[in-house]
């Protein structure tokens, strides 16, 4: 016999999510629901649900979203909190996998390392990693779902800091947050202006001796109510249900106004949010100095601050704003362009994370490297050239997970379009090659500028555009039909046998 006939068939899947953070199992829930004789398992390269949520650990992570838009549409958030901590969010998202039975779909210590198709077969192959073991092996499946954002897991982003090993304290980025970290009574430097560092700051504040944020460049910076009380009094009247998806629907309207309003009105925005901060902080604080950014609002993401806990720890004195340059690390702390030094005992570089698409992984198609930066997005959920490749992305101006949702049921919609017309293999191609192309995301964070170049483009046209807008998505993704002129349809020409899992039936 030959090889090829006496090797192993790998397990086969019709759809692998790469992921189980909050876009995976939103993908799951509605394949499930969509099409519940289709197999799928979720690979997940960690050994736990949640991502982003179980992953980091460092003071004080929350969203800064409300989880009404954050939290998925079909699962109603029943806390009283609509800014949440990390716990109250993965004890969300665990629920919904035990609620649906998505986590016996769950394979954790499974990192997804590469994908490769086969146009003859109709499938990819994907090789994977076992964290736990070590060991290498194989899936196929007739979809790959990429559910895994484009953050990189295992480091975030730190510069080059001159004389940085000179330093005799604990240096620490929020990634790598150590659970034996003592920091009471100690002075803390926290680099950074995002939203890491303005919660990493009121977070730390009440236990440290004292904490500064050491800013290059200030941000927007706005109080907002822990609590929602319009979206607890909708759910007193209404039910968690019906009150949910009101407020869910409030929420989308309210972030899609105030980005409108801030792009409409960049000045009036810039003088607003200035007025709203001022009012947060002592008579005579140098508003101007700490807390305005060159550049305009939504520009970069917007950080809020649940109850003003940021501003409280600047008016109790328990922590303070430095806006200047570093010039070196010294045995005692910072040393800054302005002359003055920073004494610390801690220092948390909260200077960002790492932008990594698709998880790192190497794809294929017969035979040949997907280079992404010469890869169109189309809709926001697949690539030119790639067949039977989604993946889920979320907003930047407004909640993740409500264009999350909006994706996975076009995917599904999708699905159902061809099995209605026998298709297997779908491949979007733009109708004109030479069609302008303008960078992926339009954002100017940092994350985002270092590695644009290696990200896939957008065209200048739908349906070759990554909206950003939450109405229009809707229209388009739920409403709108799944076939176009540009998406190219097929069957495979030679199917493979498949070793398909016990459980590919759900019940």
């Amino acid at each position: 016999m030959s090889s090829a006939s006496t090797s192993p068939v790998a397990e086969h899947f019709d759809v692998l999510i790469v992921g189980a953070g909050i876009s995976g199992i939103g993908a799951a829930y509605y394949l499930q629901r969509d099409h519940p004789h289709r197999s799928f398992a979720l690979l997940e390269g960690r050994g736990a649900i949640g991502g982003t949520w179980d992953l980091f650990r460092y003071p004080g992570i929350r969203s800064d979203s409300d989880l009404y838009t954050f939290g998925y549409e079909f699962k109603p958030w029943r806390d009283a909190d609509s800014i949440a901590d990390a716990h109250k969010i993965l004890a969300y998202l665990r629920e919904t996998t035990a609620e649906h039975d998505i986590d016996r779909r769950i394979r954790f210590h499974h990192k997804v390392v590469g994908a490769s198709w086969s146009s003859e077969q109709a499938r990819w192959t994907v090789d994977i990693e076992r964290t736990d073991t070590g060991e290498r092996t194989q899936l196929t499946c007739d979809w790959l779902f990429s559910a895994g954002g484009y953050f990189r897991y295992d480091e975030g982003f730190t510069p080059q800091f001159e004389g940085r090993e000179r330093f005799a304290g604990t240096i620490v980025h929020p990634q790598q947050w150590p659970e034996d970290l003592d920091y009471a009574g100690k002075r803390v430097v926290v680099i950074g202006s995002g939203a890491t560092a303005v919660t990493l700051v009121p977070a730390m504040a009440p236990t440290a001796g004292h904490v500064t944020m050491l800013q290059r460049t200030p941000s927007y910076v706005l109080p907002v109510s822990k609590s929602d009380a319009l979206a607890v009094r909708l759910k007193k009247i209404f039910g968690d249900e019906r009150g949910h998806a009101m407020a869910r629907s409030f929420g989308a309207f309210r972030q899609r106004a105030i980005w409108r309003f801030t792009q409409r009105f960049p000045k009036a925005s810039r003088r607003l949010i200035r007025w709203i901060t001022a009012k947060q902080l002592p008579a005579g604080y140098p508003v101007d100095v700490h807390f305005n950014p060159p550049y305009d609002p939504w520009d970069q993401r917007l950080c809020l601050v649940p109850d003003g806990d940021l501003f409280r720890s600047i008016r109790t004195g328990e922590a303070d704003i430095v806006t200047d340059r570093i010039a070196t690390f010294t045995e005692k702390g910072l040393l800054l362009e302005s002359g003055r030094e920073l004494e610390a005992d801690v220092i948390i570089t909260a200077t960002g994370l790492n932008l990594q698409p698709f998880g790192g992984l190497d794809l294929t198609v017969d035979g040949e490297p997907v280079r992404l930066e010469d890869t169109v997005t189309y809709k926001g959920m697949m690539l030119s050239g790639v067949p039977n490749l989604a993946y889920s992305i979320g907003y930047t101006t407004s909640s993740w997970t409500l264009k999350v949702g909006l994706l996975c049921e076009h995917f599904c919609r999708l699905l159902t379009h061809m099995d209605a017309h026998g298709h297997t293999v779908c491949r979007p191609e733009p109708a004109d090659p030479d069609m302008p192309k303008q960078p992926f995301i339009n954002f100017g964070a940092g994350y985002v500028r270092r590695v644009v170049d290696q990200l896939p483009r957008q065209g200048n046209r739908a349906p070759w555009l990554t909206s950003m807008d939450y109405h229009s998505d809707a229209k388009q993704l739920r409403q709108g039909s799944v076939a176009d002129p540009e998406l190219h349809f097929s069957r495979a020409t030679q199917p493979a046998p498949v070793a398909r899992p016990a459980d590919a039936v759900t019940g």
